[in-house]
């Protein structure tokens, strides 16, 4: 996937005119990039899509319309779109109760490294996890990741070919897996060459 150019953003007018609209179109679009592993961990796929999204969200919130802000967002954002090889996702460990989240995120420490998936056929790839900076201690996890899946041509082929995709965690305190809807299988298929 092609990484996002200041020529591909709506300006801040632009924007505000087509919001409801660009925002129902993604919305839509996300229905199917969303994975639960578990009852609380859900990761959360990304594509040029929901990152034009949220880099649009930024520069309306932030009211950035200068060249070099929009730039330092597009530089923000960017590694988050697909390479063709890979799949990108926002993970989060999500629980209501803010005593029950303190405990479990200090249960799960180092899950962001026990997150896997697997093609139907192939072996285990563990998440790259957290590329631009470390967000967990070694008292807590964090409850956001940033997480990276590489995969083989062969894996691809084999998604392609219908193979079965598997998403898990084998982290002691939360081992869970979950195969994904072929509705999900073929969105996130589209990140892939």
């Amino acid at each position: 996937m092609k990484k996002l150019k200041r020529e591909d953003l709506l300006s801040l007018e632009q924007y505000s005119e087509q919001r409801s609209a660009f925002r129902a179109r993604v919305l839509e679009h996300k229905k199917n990039r969303r994975v639960n592993i578990g009852p609380d961990l859900s990761l959360y796929f990304e594509d040029r899509l929901t990152i034009q999204y949220q880099v649009q969200e930024m520069l309306r919130i932030e009211k950035i319309f200068d060249a070099a802000g929009i730039e330092d967002e597009l530089m923000a954002y960017n590694p988050l779109i697909p390479d063709g090889h890979n799949l990108k996702c926002t993970a989060m460990l999500e629980f209501d109760d803010v005593k029950v989240r303190r405990e479990r995120l200090a249960q799960l420490v180092g899950i962001e490294h026990l997150v896997w998936l697997q093609v139907e056929g192939h072996f285990k790839v563990l998440a790259i996890s957290n590329e631009d900076l470390e967000r967990s201690t070694d008292e807590k996890t964090s409850a956001v990741h940033f997480m990276r899946f590489e995969l083989t041509r062969e894996m691809i082929a084999a998604l392609r070919g219908g193979a079965g995709l598997t998403f898990g965690t084998d982290h002691a305190g939360y081992a869970y897996t979950t195969e994904v809807s072929a509705e999900t299988r073929e969105a996130l298929l589209q990140d892939l060459d």
